[in-house]
This record gives structure tokens, C-alpha cells and sequence, in this order.
């Protein structure tokens, strides 16, 4: 081997690897679990996921309230697009309540926990009183505003007490106030016990359970002792096993799990039988939209708690595992929104925010399924009805809100958003870029991803 001109043998240059086994790692099923990683790993992932999560819930639920409502619209001698119009107006509305709650600040979104809490009190207070309360099949929690527009106050009471309570146990946990017991119970678990007493009074037994599994949640991302956590939790079954004795309706609801006749013994169970025939009937891609056969008075509340079902048949297995990942993607976004924050309210709020959607989610499609008893709560952001979408889009767009508020998240949106009025290039030339910024912006996200970041 020759020499080099100092008279010392050539430095030996590393092999490198052929590119073919780079390309081999990055294939295959690894290297689809590896770009599956680092996609969910972006700053933006929550971001998009619960904007595009939530939107697409939205619009196909417009699309099954339409096909489903027609025929009870038509037998009520109304026109057929009568509910989807209301609905869509309620859509709109809430879209704009969910740009505005992912504008604010976290400082204004704190602010209105106090006067939210009060208005959804003085409008549950209302209800009780004749004349301004308008009972619906049986439960008394309507309030007519006019015309054939109603409005449910305990549906804002569940957003009442996600922001409520989460600047309450924010205040507290900057104070070093929740290692004592007291502290984290009083007066969180008092005020939610008041929201479910105005609440029961109604009769509402399926929007109480969902207030409670938001007060447990709360519990449970404070830190609550499992001892005090069991506590509370024994002491809501009883009062929720006493409520059912007591009601020979809800007691009916409970006889139902697993029926497969409409008429079980001297239980009627029409509503959960007819439910599970049309989830039967959809196969695997569904008889087509609009073509369902069960909503043609054979299932109750065909638009509103049992939309599920008439999806299923409509839809099929496809349509209804669809919805399932919508919820699912929603669900992990939250709780990766809440488990990356600094911010004590952030994470309460994104805790019960979560908790609220996921729950009754789960309650609505369960007793859709046959699971658990038909409580009478809608699918969020899917069902017909104004009064639940309105803060349930408005509780989106605090998720969005602090998703984007994520330090990662902020340099990302940063870096892609156009910025006008800037100074080109040193060369002349609009389509060559500073390198100076280019560094900056490298700079700022690598120093946003000290939180946790990939």
C-alpha cells in the first residue's frame, strides 16, 4: 500500500453501509410501527387530532340525524329535514362557541368557571318551578325559549363543574393544599352533589351518572387517596342503588340487559331488543343510507339516544367501528393533552373534559349494545339535540385551545404559518431564505421540546 507525502499510512475511512439496509430496517412491519411512532409523536398530533376527530363526528353526525329523524318528522306532520335543520343550526352555533373557546386565553377560560357555574345553578332552579319547567318523557329538565326551541340547563352543568373544579383544585394545588383530605373534598364534592340533587329532582338519572363520572375523574387526577377515592365511590352506589329501587322505570331499564324478546317477562323491553335488530340487520357494510327499516317507528328515540343503532344498520359494522375510532382518537388526545401540561387547570380540565366525552360515549353505545341499562343520554357531538352539542363543542374548543398551547405545538404552528412583510434573501431573490431564520426557527423548536417533546 503507498504512503501518503508526510511519510504516515492513509487514514482509513469508516465503511459505510449500503443504503439497501437502511431501506430494509425502515420496511416492513417495523418500519411501519416506527413511522406510526414518530407520526404520533409530533407536537401537533393532539391538535389535529381532536380538531379533525371532532369534525368528522360532527358532519357524519348531521348526515345519520337526517336519514334517522325523517320518519318520526313525517308522523309528527312535519317536513323531513325539520330536525336535521335544527340541528344544523345548533352545529353552527357551537362552532362558533368552539372557535371562540380555542381563541381564549387560559386566564379567560378560568374567569368564566364562576359565572358558568352560577348560570347553570339559577337555570336548573328554574326548571322546578311550573310553568317554566317543560317535562319530556317524563323527566322534568326543559326550559322552552320559544317556539319549539328548548334548552336542557343540566348540559351546561357539566361544563359548569369541568371548569369550575379545575380552577378550584388549581388554586388549591398551588397553595399545597390537597395532601390534606378536607381540602380536596370541600367544596368540590358538596357543589357536585348539589348539581346532582337539582338534577335528580328532574329525574335525570342518565346526565346525574355522567356528572359523577366527571367528579371522580377530577378525584382522580387530583391525586385522591384510594381509600377517600373508595370512599366517595361507595357512598354515590348507594345513593344510585336507592334511586333505582325506588323507580319501577329504572328498575325495568336494569331488567332488560340481555333481553332478546320486546316483551321479557312483564318487563317491556322494546327499545333495547329493536336497538340490538337493527345493529344485527346492518351486516358488515350496512343496507345503505336512508334504507334502514327500524326507524320506521319500530325503534324510539331513533335520532336522538339510539342513533347508534340506526347507524348500524345503515352503515354496518364498518360505519359503527368508524365512530368508535373517532372516540377513541378523541379520548387519547385528551388525555395526551392532559398528561404533557405544566398547567395544573389545563390538566383538570383536560382530565374531565375527557372523562365527560369518553363516559358518555361509552354509557350511549352500551346500552345501544345491550351492556348496560338505556340511561337516556345522547352520543356526544353525533345525536340530535342542541342543548348537549352546545357545550360539548364549546368543551372541544377548550381541548383545542390547550393543545395549541402545548410549547411544541406553539413553535410548530409558528414555523408553518406564512409570515408577510419580512425582508428577503441577501441574493436578490424572493424564493431563497435567510439562513439566519432558518436557525432561529431551528432554535425555537428545539428548545420547545425540553417539555417532553420528540
Amino acid at each position: 500500500m503507498p504512503g501518503s507525502r508526510t511519510g504516515e499510512p492513509p487514514a482509513q475511512r469508516p465503511v459505510r453501509r449500503p443504503a439497501v439496509a437502511r431501506v430494509s430496517r425502515e420496511s416492513g412491519v417495523l418500519g411501519l410501527y416506527l413511522r406510526a411512532r414518530r407520526g404520533w409523536d409530533r407536537p401537533l398530533t393532539a391538535y389535529y387530532l381532536i380538531f379533525g376527530g371532532s369534525l368528522l363526528i360532527t358532519v357524519l353526525g348531521l348526515v345519520m340525524v337526517y336519514s334517522a329523524s325523517q320518519i318520526t318528522a313525517l308522523q309528527m306532520s312535519l317536513p323531513g329535514s325539520y330536525f336535521f335543520r335544527k340541528q344544523l343550526l345548533a352545529a353552527v352555533i357551537g362552532a362558533g362557541l368552539l372557535f371562540a373557546a380555542s381563541r381564549m386565553p387560559v386566564k379567560l377560560h378560568r374567569a368564566l368557571a364562576y359565572p358558568i357555574l352560577a348560570g347553570a345553578v339559577f337555570l336548573m332552579i328554574l326548571v322546578q318551578i311550573p310553568g317554566i319547567g317543560v317535562s319530556v318523557n317524563g323527566n322534568q329538565n326543559w326550559i322552552a325559549v320559544g317556539g319549539s326551541f328548548q334548552i336542557q340547563p343540566s348540559e351546561f352543568g357539566k361544563l359548569a363543574l369541568v371548569l369550575w373544579g379545575a380552577d378550584l383544585l388549581a388554586r388549591k394545588q398551588d397553595r399545597k393544599l390537597l395532601t390534606q383530605w378536607k381540602h380536596m373534598l370541600v367544596p368540590l364534592v358538596p357543589a357536585a352533589f348539589m348539581l346532582l340533587g337539582l338534577i335528580m329532582i328532574g329525574g335525570d338519572m342518565g346526565t346525574a351518572i355522567i356528572l359523577t363520572a366527571i367528579l371522580f375523574g377530577l378525584l382522580w387526577l387530583a391525586g385522591a387517596p384510594t381509600r377517600l377515592f373508595a370512599g366517595v365511590l361507595s357512598i354515590a352506589a348507594v345513593l344510585g342503588l336507592i334511586l333505582i329501587k325506588t323507580s319501577p322505570n329504572r328498575m325495568a331499564r336494569l331488567q332488560c340487559l340481555g333481553a332478546t324478546e320486546p316483551q321479557s317477562g312483564p318487563v317491556d323491553c322494546w327499545q333495547a331488543v329493536h336497538g340490538i335488530y337493527a345493529l344485527a340487520s346492518g351486516g358488515i357494510f350496512g343496507s345503505g343510507l336512508g334504507a334502514s327499516v327500524e326507524k320506521w317507528g319500530q325503534l324510539p328515540e331513533a335520532h336522538t339516544d339510539f342513533i347508534f343503532a340506526v347507524t348500524g344498520e345503515e352503515l354496518g359494522l364498518a360505519g359503527t367501528l368508524s365512530v368508535l375510532a373517532l372516540f377513541a382518537a378523541l379520548g387519547y388526545a385528551g388525555i395526551r393533552v392532559a398528561g404533557r401540561t405544566e398547567d395544573p387547570f389545563v390538566r383538570y380540565a383536560a382530565g374531565g373534559v375527557t372523562t365527560w366525552i369518553t363516559a358518555q360515549a361509552v354509557i350511549n353505545i352500551g346500552a345501544v349494545l345491550g351492556l348496560l341499562p338505556i340511561a337516556g343520554v345522547p352520543l356526544p357531538l353525533f345525536s340530535y339535540g342542541g342543548s348537549a352539542l352546545l357545550p360539548t363543542m364549546f368543551a372541544i374548543g377548550l381541548l383545542i385551545a390547550f393543545a395549541r398551547d402545548e410549547p411544541a405545538a406553539r413553535a410548530a404552528l409558528a414555523m408553518r404559518q406564512p409570515r408577510f412583510g419580512r425582508k428577503r434573501g441577501a441574493g436578490g431573490t424572493g424564493s431563497i431564505r435567510s439562513p439566519r431564520r432558518w436557525n432561529t426557527m431551528r432554535r425555537r423548536a428545539s428548545a420547545a421540546r425540553s417539555s417532553g417533546e420528540r
